[in-house]
Parts: structure tokens; C-alpha cells; sequence
């Protein structure tokens, strides 16, 4: 009979073993023991269910030293790492197991006198592609308990919610034969002896929080553990939103704030955070308006931060989608008060993932510039910038301090990589969560108001980056509708199940449903609340190719034509031009031409990748390098291509001429690896940037909207996929997205900085003289790979026929002389050679170009910033320096804008509609200034003071 009894207590074990995803032996792991786990790969999100390949274990533990649940200690190895030691053993059936030998606390090499409290798990393929983790996307933990006696409750979880009348199934053990006894608020409720384990079915009649006690004796010692079990009203109370709320936080009063929730399909939604103990209460149920779940909460303190959740029936928290700041249990504590001051700490212990905040009484930010006019779209040169990788702080404030510098290059627009809150810390943002919050690794959202407010007060747009194709685990419109497997539920009112793209190079995360009423809507609110709160200037939308549900295979590029895509993306731009005229509507689409084209003729600007042409002619590689594509034509609209060398998707030209140019443009000396740049003799760098300036002059001087990627412009050549100092390389993309060596020494280098003021030049004529980069100019090049060895050439001259520039470029390793057609006899200046003349009397002209470079002529003398130019005749005195009254004149009436430039080129002064400038202010020293009018006519004066 005690043999059967003994059975049946083993079998009750085994029974409840098979409904977790992890299992032990023993089943009360200790610190002291060697444990076996075995791991059900039909469990949980079931991602590696009936998967062949080699498992790890991803693991660590949780101590007594944890800030949470987040904050693994010891973990044994990298994300990606495969030790022998996490390898898993296949046992069949879709079971694995890992042996944490000789104890627990050697394996994970745990100090003494550290508590360990939890193992924790998630287990991968080799590659880490795939991933098993519990239900929901959780990681997976196991209890360590102390030698000896030792009881806890197996079911129901911690902080479980129920609703009143359901019967809860009460299951405890004790790790050795106990007289048991269960307690629901002090009162008993079952009682058993001599056994391991007791079990009670109990209804809740009432709402509120209730505690479980279970209580072991055994050999007159006792042990107890309590759990806390609430019981929920499962019904809500019908009755109509207050007038103007939307969903999201929507404040009303300095002491009051209305919650919506839009939620279709749910039944109950409770809100739990700082104004009440983090408990769900009756008094925090929202009603219900249709789909829309709503409280308004009052008595709340003006300036305070509250963190809060959503409890949504009964089992799903969820942060407000519509937040616009964040705690993160796992990345705040990463973030340095530098960056963001006296951020409010995480609630740890009362809540888990990840909470929204809300605050009354926030002051507005007093924005210095109010009506910014936006560069036209076609003279766009847009920089783009990772705020992780172009400063040192990474952060809104030190990019700020480093506009001037964009400024004098000659840049007007700002494109961000996405700065909205995004999984991690040092990503690069295409991994968006919150679509309405600053991500704050780079500062907080005044900073980032801050930061537009100068851009725009230096002339420069802003235009931000949008993911809307995907997102992951954390975003919140994912988590309110999911399945067991992990994957979006059939009823998401905003995502597909599956993507609509099976080809795995062109899917990531989770795929939003463009088709849907709620996603587009969700995409129009985006948009809208950027521009209105911090009057972003334009945007650019990630994979676009990716807004519609028309099925493409496994093989296939998505390049369409695709009527559905086309229709929704139209429809996304004209929300945009609704809410905003003139906002910049940029889509990285890259599909076929006759899609792209419809596109364009809605006004939609287009990505154009030139970079394989250029990294090619950096290189000084023959093949490959054919630059027409950059030019609009005649087969897109005229201005509708924002072309790029470089962007933070390709690869490096400097780095590619490093690593792999011709013999006499990568380095002669030193090896030739990983690590760049090399110093010393040998190292042709004057080569190097010299050709990349060549690149630059068959690339600025071009019609249409350009891009440059950051430090472009200094012949930044250590590789996409160096790590973070540059001493590693991998060329299958290991550290692709990880940071990268942040070199504002370049500036300092002699022929890195000859390369930036190439730009700057380039750049200067291009805004001093649109008419010859406009879409109506007569434009012609030569810049096929059967140009190579005559020479590439370039031409344009203005509508009106008065302004020419020709541009000769010598890609080849040896000094040529090329035969170049010019426009037009007479005399033409070389820009770059102080407007030095040349005489051309026949339209077939013989130029002489060294290796590497290149020359730009004009028919006429251009008037530039450069304090190293001549100031031409003009026939009417725009501008001269009164030096009795320490003051700018203008005799020719009132002046559009005029700009003071330091003898280094930095602007230290801007006044616009004047008729004078004072420049009192200014210490003595020599500058340069500069009068636009509003006629057009421009002119430069030396200033000496």
C-alpha cells in the first residue's frame, strides 16, 4: 500500500512537470546540487519546436545583488556565443536537456554570499535565430530554494487574476512528506499528512486581493510561502467617453488626466500604477465605450510622474501605446544622468515589462524659431545621422553642439535614424515598441525639441525616420493580441499573423496589416503627433515595400508593381500633406520603376541606392560603376529621387578604397586587415580622399535631393561591420548594427579635411546658384562604364541659358588629358583653383586632369562664402562694412537674409529683412558677410575689424 501511495505521489509529480515548459531534478533545486533541466520545446512560444539543429541555453541567474527580473547575473555566455558548457543534449520528442554540473553555484561561478534566487533561461539555435521562452515571449525561471525544508505553490502563478466566481485550482508541495495545510486570508481550507504535495478547488465570490498560505511541518520544523491572488469584476460598466479624449493619455486639468484604451474584442481592463499600489481596485476599472476602455483619474499632483500599466482581462499588462516616455526594467539602468537627468526609477517588484508615465502640468517648450520655411524638396541635401554614433554622449545636447559644423558644410536637413523609443539601448531603431515616445538613451524629449529648434534656427530641416512595416515582442498593440506560439492572434485589429512576405531578407518581427482601419490610422496619429509636437519637418519611411498584404514568395523582392501598395502609400503621403503642406514624405521603397514612378507623381520623394557605382570608382574597379542612375531623367519626375552614396544600410566607400582598392589606392604599407587607418608612409589616404572627393563632385553637383551619411565627408573608412572600436571585422555582418568608433579627429587631418571642404564648396555653389541644379536646367554627363578611360564629364546650364558649369573627372590611377565639350566659348573660372580663368575657344576643349581628381569650370565667376574666393564686380553695392559705426550697410534696399562668417568659415551671425546689421558685438578679427536679396542677386564683403 505505501508503495502505491509513493506511485501516485511520483505520477501527481510527472503530471505536473509535462505542463511546464522546464522541469527539474531535483524538483527542489538548491545551490548545492547538480541539476538537470529538461526543456519541453512544445511549450511556450514553441520556437524551436521540432527543430533538429544544435540548442543552447542562454542563461544566468537571478541574486540577491538584482535590481529584477531583467538584471541576469553570471550569465554563462553571450547571446551568440556557443559553449560547450550550454549546449543542450536532444532527448527526442521535441525535449532537451542541460546538466548544471558539478553544482549550481560552480557552474555559474556565483560568489559566496551571494543568494542565488532564480536560474534563468532562454534557449536558442546555434545561429539565435530561433528561440524558445515562455508563454509570451517571457523568460524563463526557476526557483533555487534553501537546504532543507522548503514549500511553494505550483499553481496558481504569482499575482494571479481571476474572475469572481471562477474556481481556482490551488496546488502546493513541500520538498519532503509534510502535514500541509492551505489558508486562503486566514482561514483553512484543506489539510493533508504525510505527503508532498496538497491541492484545493476554490471559488471567489466577491471581488478584491486575497492571500494563499500553504504551510509544511515536518520533524517539528515549519515552512510556509504566501501568494496573492486578486479577483476581478470581468464585466464593464457601459457609459460614453467625455467629448475630445482619443486614445492615449489626455490631460485635463493640472491634477486630472482621462486614460483611453481602444481595444477591440476585450472584455475588461483595469489601470494598476503609482496612484494606487500598483492593485487592480474597482475605483481603477474603466468603463467602456464600444471598442474604447476609459477612466478619468483625479486628485493627481501637478509636476509629478506617475508610472502605470494597463491589466487587460485579467492577464495582459500592457503599457499605454500612445505614451510618450517610458521605464524599461532592463535598459534604464544604462542610461547615465548626463543624459537624462534624474530619470524616475523603474517600479521594480510591483510591476513587470514595460511601464508608461504620465505627468500634469508640464510646462510648454518655448520654441525659438515658430515659422521655419523648409528648404524646397529639390534642393534637399540631407545628412544622415545616428545620434549613438556621432557623438561620444549620444545624446540630443552634444549633437546640437555640432550643427554649426553641418551648417558650414553646407547641409539644410537633418534626417534622423529613428529616435522613438525602440528594444534596447545602442540599436540603430528599425526594432521599434513605442511609436510616440523619445527614445531616452539620446536625452529627453525637450532635448530633442531643443535640438529641432536650433536645427531650424541654423536653416536646417528635420526629418525623422519611421518603421511602420514591423515591429517586436515589446510593442504594445502586439501584446494586447497574441497567441501562445508568440505570433499576432487572427483578431489583431493592427498586425498579420503572418507577413505577406515570405522571403526571409525582406521580413522582420511582426508584419502590421496596412490594409486595416487601425493600422492606418495608427500611421496618420504618428505622423501627426511629430509634426504638432515637435515640429519634425518630413519623414522617412522604412520598407516601404512592405504596406500591403498582396503575398510574395519565398524567392521574391516584393518589387511589384503592387495596385494595393501603391493605393495605401498614397493614401499615407496625402494624411500627411492634410495635416501638414509641405512636409517631406520620403519612402525607402527601391522597387520597380513603374511603381515608383506613380509614387514620385503623388509628390513622394524616393530613396535612390548609388552606392555599389561609387564604392566601385572609389576603389578605382572599371566595372560596376555607372552613375546614371542618380539622375532622374526623363524616366521619374524631376526631383523626385533623393540620391545617396552612402547610407546606414551600405557599406563604407572609404572603407571599401581601404580594404580593397586598386593597387595605389588601398595602402602599400602595413597589413592590410581589420583595423583602419593606418599612419605613416604608404597609407595613400591623399589618394583615398581624393577620390572620394571626385565621387563628390559627380554627386553634388547633380539635379535633385542628395543624402550623405555621416562623416562622409571626412573619408570615413572603418567598415559597417567593425565593432565598436574598430579593432574587429567581420564581413558575414557580426557587428553590423553595433556602435562604431566616433572619429571627430578626422577633422584634424590635413587631407580629410581638404575632402570636407571639397563638399563645402561643392555645396556652397549648389545653394548659391540653384538655377543650375534645378529641375529645369539642361543637364548632361558622361558616367557609363565606357567613360572610364576618356574621362567622365558633366554639364548643366541654367533655364535661362546665362549660367554654365562643366565638371571632368579622372577616375583612372594615371594623369590624362581628356577632350571635354563645353557649353560655350569665352572665358570660364575653375572654382576650386580661385576661380582661376580659362580661355576656351573651341566648344572641344583639351583638359589635363592629374589621377584621382577632377575640375569644375563656370562661364561666369561665382560669388561664395569662402573667404578664399574673390568677391566679383557687381553693378549695384548690395552690401559694405561702415567701420565708424561698427555696422553692415545695405544702399540697395532691404536684404532677404545676411549671414556673418568667422575666418574659419563658421557662421557667427543671421538676421533676416534687414537694412543693417550691428556688429558691435562681434570681437575684433576678420570675417566675411554675406547678402541674399530678395530678388536673387547675392554678394560677399570682407569684413576687417
Amino acid at each position: 500500500m505505501r508503495r502505491l501511495y509513493s506511485l501516485f505521489i511520483c505520477l501527481l509529480a510527472v503530471i505536473a512537470m509535462q505542463a511546464q515548459i522546464v522541469t527539474t531534478t531535483p524538483a527542489f533545486p538548491t545551490e548545492n546540487d547538480e541539476i538537470i533541466i529538461i526543456f519541453d520545446a512544445t511549450k511556450g512560444t514553441a520556437g524551436l519546436k521540432g527543430f533538429t539543429g544544435d540548442v543552447y541555453a542562454h542563461t544566468g541567474v537571478i541574486t540577491d545583488q538584482s535590481t529584477g527580473s531583467g538584471d541576469w547575473k553570471y550569465t554563462v555566455a553571450g547571446w551568440e556565443v556557443n559553449l560547450p558548457k550550454a549546449k543542450m543534449t536532444r532527448l527526442g520528442d521535441d525535449k532537451w536537456e542541460l546538466k548544471i554540473t558539478p553544482t549550481l553555484r560552480e557552474y555559474y561561478a556565483v560568489p559566496v554570499g551571494e543568494t542565488i534566487k532564480q536560474m534563468a533561461f532562454v534557449f536558442r539555435s546555434s545561429d539565435g535565430t530561433k528561440e524558445g521562452k515562455e508563454t509570451g515571449g517571457k523568460d524563463i525561471f526557476v526557483d533555487v530554494h534553501a537546504v532543507g525544508l522548503t514549500v511553494r505553490f505550483d499553481q496558481p502563478a504569482e499575482k494571479e487574476n481571476i474572475v469572481i466566481g471562477t474556481a481556482l485550482e490551488i496546488q502546493a508541495s513541500a520538498s519532503t512528506a509534510s502535514a500541509l495545510k492551505l489558508y486562503v486570508n486566514a482561514t483553512e481550507i484543506a489539510a493533508a499528512t504525510n505527503t508532498t504535495t496538497i491541492s484545493k478547488s476554490y471559488t471567489f465570490s466577491t471581488a478584491g486581493s486575497y492571500i494563499l498560505k500553504v504551510e509544511a511541518t515536518a520533524n517539528g520544523k515549519t515552512e510556509s510561502a504566501t501568494q496573492e491572488v486578486t479577483v476581478l469584476n470581468g464585466t464593464s460598466t457601459s457609459e460614453t467617453m467625455p467629448k475630445g479624449v482619443r486614445p492615449g493619455i489626455n490631460y485635463t486639468s493640472d491634477t486630472e488626466v482621462t486614460l483611453v484604451l481602444q481595444a477591440p474584442g476585450k472584455k475588461y481592463v483595469y489601470v494598476v500604477g503609482d496612484f494606487n499600489d500598483w492593485t487592480p481596485k474597482a475605483d481603477y476599472q474603466l468603463k467602456q465605450d464600444g471598442e474604447y476602455f476609459w477612466v478619468t483619474l483625479s486628485g493627481l499632483k501637478k509636476g509629478e510622474e506617475y508610472a502605470f500599466q494597463y491589466l487587460v482581462d485579467g492577464s495582459i499588462y500592457v503599457a499605454d501605446p500612445y505614451t510618450d516616455k517610458v521605464l524599461d526594467p532592463w535598459n534604464d539602468r544604462y542610461i547615465e544622468n548626463t543624459t537624462y537627468p534624474n530619470l524616475k526609477a523603474y517600479p521594480t517588484g510591483k510591476a513587470e515589462g514595460i511601464v508608461s508615465v504620465l505627468q500634469t502640468g508640464q510646462a510648454a517648450y518655448n520654441w525659438k524659431v515658430k515659422n521655419f520655411e523648409r528648404p524646397a524638396s529639390e534642393k534637399l541635401v540631407v545628412y544622415e545621422m545616428l545620434i549613438r554614433d556621432f557623438t561620444e554622449e549620444h545624446t540630443f545636447n552634444a549633437a546640437k553642439e555640432k550643427l554649426e559644423y553641418l551648417k558650414n558644410l553646407g547641409i539644410n536637413a537633418i534626417e534622423l535614424m529613428p529616435v522613438n523609443e525602440f528594444e534596447g539601448n545602442t540599436s540603430w531603431g528599425y526594432n521599434p515598441s513605442f511609436y510616440f515616445a523619445v527614445d531616452k538613451y539620446y536625452g529627453t524629449k525637450n532635448d530633442l525639441r531643443a535640438f529641432v529648434d536650433e536645427c531650424h534656427n541654423q536653416g536646417m530641416a528635420v526629418i525623422i525616420d519611421l518603421v511602420l512595416n514591423h515591429s517586436f515582442g515589446q510593442s504594445p498593440f502586439y501584446l494586447l493580441y497574441k497567441d501562445a506560439d508568440g505570433k499576432p492572434s487572427a483578431d489583431n485589429p493592427w498586425y498579420n499573423k503572418e507577413s505577406n512576405i515570405k522571403n526571409p531578407s525582406l521580413s522582420w518581427g511582426y508584419d502590421f496589416n496596412h490594409d486595416s482601419k487601425y493600422t492606418q490610422a495608427l500611421v496618420d496619429s504618428v505622423a501627426g503627433f511629430w509634426m504638432s509636437e515637435y515640429k519634425i519637418d518630413g519623414f522617412r519611411y522604412d520598407f516601404t515595400k512592405g504596406f500591403s498584404n498582396t503575398p510574395y514568395g519565398a524567392n521574391d523582392w516584393a518589387n511589384g508593381p503592387d495596385n494595393a501598395r501603391i493605393a495605401n502609400l498614397k493614401r499615407m503621403s496625402a494624411a500627411v500633406q492634410e495635416r501638414q503642406p509641405g512636409t517631406y514624405v520620403i519612402f525607402e521603397h527601391l522597387a520597380a520603376t513603374s511603381e515608383e514612378k506613380q509614387l514620385a507623381e503623388a509628390g513622394i520623394l524616393l530613396w535612390r541606392n548609388m552606392n555599389n557605382s561609387y564604392c566601385q570608382t572609389a576603389m578605382g574597379w572599371t566595372t560596376e560603376n555607372d552613375f546614371n542612375g542618380l539622375y532622374s531623367g526623363t524616366s521619374m519626375p524631376a526631383g523626385s529621387l533623393v540620391g545617396y552614396m552612402e547610407s546606414h544600410d551600405e557599406e563604407r566607400t572609404g572603407f571599401k578604397a581601404w580594404k580593397w582598392g586598386q593597387v595605389g589606392v588601398k595602402p602599400t604599407t602595413g597589413e592590410n586587415t581589420a583595423t583602419s587607418p593606418l599612419t605613416g608612409s604608404g597609407v595613400n589616404l591623399s589618394t583615398r580622399t581624393k577620390r572620394l572627393a571626385t565621387n563628390a563632385a559627380f554627386f553634388l553637383t547633380v539635379p535633385g535631393p542628395k543624402m550623405i551619411w555621416q562623416f562622409g565627408e571626412l573619408g570615413y573608412d572603418f567598415s559597417i561591420n567593425n565593432n565598436e572600436d574598430g579593432s574587429k571585422y567581420d564581413a558575414e555582418g557580426g557587428y553590423r548594427t553595433d556602435p562604431k568608433p566616433i572619429k571627430w579627429d578626422y577633422f584634424e587631418d590635413a587631407d580629410r579635411k581638404e575632402l570636407y571642404q571639397t563638399y563645402a564648396t561643392l555645396l556652397d555653389l549648389r545653394h548659391s546658384y540653384p538655377e543650375l541644379f534645378a529641375s529645369n536646367t539642361t543637364f548632361s554627363w558622361k558616367v557609363g562604364t565606357t567613360n572610364w578611360d576618356n574621362g567622365r564629364t558633366l554639364s548643366a546650364t541654367s533655364a535661362d541659358g546665362e549660367k554654365s558649369l562643366v565638371v571632368v573627372g579622372n577616375f583612372t590611377l594615371a594623369d590624362k588629358n581628356f577632350s571635354v565639350s563645353f557649353p560655350e566659348t569665352g572665358t570660364w573660372y575653375e572654382l576650386l583653383k580661385d576661380n582661376a580663368p580659362l580661355t576656351v575657344s573651341s566648344t572641344a576643349q583639351t583638359i589635363d586632369v592629374p589621377a584621382h581628381e577632377f575640375r569644375l569650370f563656370t562661364n561666369f565667376k561665382p560669388t561664395l562664402t569662402d573667404i578664399e574666393i574673390t568677391t566679383p564686380d557687381v553693378e549695384t553695392t548690395l552690401i559694405y562694412y561702415n567701420k565708424g559705426i561698427d555696422a553692415l550697410v545695405l544702399p540697395a534696399g532691404e536684404a532677404k537674409r545676411v549671414e556673418v562668417y568667422s575666418v574659419n568659415g563658421m557662421l557667427v551671425m543671421m538676421q533676416e529683412n534687414c537694412t543693417s546689421v550691428g556688429l558691435s558685438a562681434l570681437p575684433v578679427g576678420y570675417y566675411m558677410a554675406r547678402v541674399y536679396m530678395e530678388d536673387g542677386r547675392v554678394q560677399v564683403c570682407k569684413i576687417m575689424k
